[in-house]
């Protein structure tokens, strides 16, 4: 029989969850506050603490800390209503032994006590003050898994392979997992391989030395190298050329590798994270894919849900791609009313939050007023649709953004559109055609070497609007 002291200012939480341990041999104590359990772990040392993040007084987090840091083989399991990122991250480094999302599934919570008494849990990773904030959001169990999952190998050095449709993500999560690591203030560098050119993806990846082909006029350093320390992100994994996989392969196995067209052997310290829209399974199968290397990068898994698998998220979702895009084109605000967030969650997004988010952003625009009714869902459709046969040009949307810019004293408005006009093209092209620069540069009627040159004039200027902001 072990002894397992529950924490919890909610009652109806304490009596069911320890009524289940109990029916399940356990002696167990409860607490309605930290400092009740703090003065009795004074006193005698229990099996196991579970323990709720949010507590009068003191948090949950704060009583994980203390009792880790006087008594490191207590195993300790989190709970909390509230699942975030930052939280369940937070708790992992601090040595928590598991996380559980309410409300929970008791037998769940049961196997997961049993499962840590007797565990020698080992002390987390310091906490850093500054807890940051992830673009993630949901609050539905799926997303509650993929938070805990995050939180769970962010602090470990393994490759993780990260799946879902396209709009889930991936990449949120590649950043989530980074900036969790012990490798936060190193690199974070992402490679989407399918907008690549075959032919260039290998000195992307790896860099080039002078001369090493046409071009080259000078050493290059590639992706692993800018990530040295870091993380580097490999999106759309399974588009990557059996060749070049080979290559990728030797790396993960041996951490090095060699510039194309050089002689210099150069270690890798980089963690990988791949993501994938596609089932690598079926592409194995096919010999699409190589079977050892997806092993390697398939070391853990986090699969992203669908929108439509989990749309009690999509009010939340909306109300704050609406604030973001109010706040980014300077609009004055806007909400929703609760009709128009019940119709946005019956519909099925089939280009997922992506699609989500810019639908906000068309609302923020052109929705009448300050309160966005369910009949501007419809108008909002009506306007997508009429904007493609002509009826109502986007140039009346790109008058409105030009207005408010102006009214607020905006500077250089030409250059900042011109931009962003490029950047939609370039976008929207190359996302219809899978990455495929060619392709996607003659559907625009320009050259693959002017599509690949806008590209690289549209990235300088993200990073310098990201260096004033």
């Amino acid at each position: 029989m072990s002894d397992i002291y529950i924490v919890d200012d909610d009652r109806a939480v304490r009596f069911v969850l320890a009524t289940a341990l109990r029916d399940a041999g356990h002696a167990v104590t409860e607490f309605a506050d930290a400092e009740a359990a703090r003065r009795a772990l004074r006193q005698a040392i229990p099996d196991l603490l579970v323990s709720d993040v949010r507590l009068p007084g003191d948090d949950g987090l704060t009583l994980l800390r203390e009792a880790k840091s006087t008594h490191p083989n207590l195993p300790v399991i989190v709970m909390s209503a509230f699942t975030d990122v930052a939280t369940t991250a937070a708790a992992y480094r601090e040595g928590a032994a598991d996380y559980l999302a309410k409300p929970f599934d008791l037998a769940h919570a049961v196997a997961s006590a049993q499962r840590a008494v007797g565990e020698s849990v080992q002390a987390g990773q310091p906490s850093r003050t500054a807890v940051p904030h992830h673009a993630l959001l949901g609050e539905s169990p799926p997303m509650r898994e993929v938070f805990r999952l995050i939180g769970r190998v962010a602090a470990s050095d393994l490759n993780v392979l990260i799946t879902g449709e396209t709009g889930t993500g991936k990449e949120l999560v590649a950043r989530a997992l980074h900036e969790e690591s012990a490798r936060h203030a190193r690199p974070f560098v992402a490679l989407n391989t399918a907008a690549i050119p075959a032919e260039l993806l290998e000195s992307e990846l790896f860099g080039h030395e002078a001369g090493a082909f046409t071009g080259a006029q000078r050493r290059s350093a590639g992706r692993f190298e800018q990530a040295e320390g870091g993380t580097l992100f490999l999106d759309e994994i399974g588009d990557m050329p059996l060749a070049l996989q080979t290559r990728l392969l030797r790396v993960l196995a041996g951490g090095e590798f060699y510039r194309v067209g050089g002689r210099e052997l150069i270690r890798s310290n980089v963690r990988v994270l791949a993501a994938t829209h596609q089932d690598l399974d079926a592409k194995v199968v096919r010999g699409e894919f190589r079977a050892d290397l997806m092993h390697r990068l398939d070391v853990l898994r986090i699969h992203l849900p669908a929108l439509r698998e989990r749309r009690a998220d999509i009010p939340l979702l909306a109300r704050q791609f609406l604030a973001d895009a109010v706040n980014d084109l300077g609009l004055p605000e806007k909400r929703f009313t609760q009709p128009a967030l019940h119709t946005l969650a019956q519909r099925d997004f089939p280009g997922n939050v992506r699609q989500l988010e810019n639908l906000c952003r068309r609302l923020a625009v052109i929705a009448p007023g300050t309160t966005i009714r369910r009949e501007d869902l419809d108008d909002a459709g009506a306007t997508r649709t009429q904007a493609v046969h002509g009826a109502l040009p986007w140039e009346s949307v790109l008058r409105t953004w030009a207005d408010a810019e102006l009214a607020g004293g905006a500077e250089n408005l030409h250059a900042r559109a011109r931009g962003r006009f490029d950047r939609v093209l370039l976008d929207a092209a190359l996302a219809v055609h899978d990455g495929h620069r060619q392709k996607a540069a003659k559907a625009l009627g320009l050259g693959r070497n002017t599509l690949t040159r806008k590209l690289g004039s549209s990235r300088k200027r993200r990073g310098q609007q990201k260096d004033k902001e």
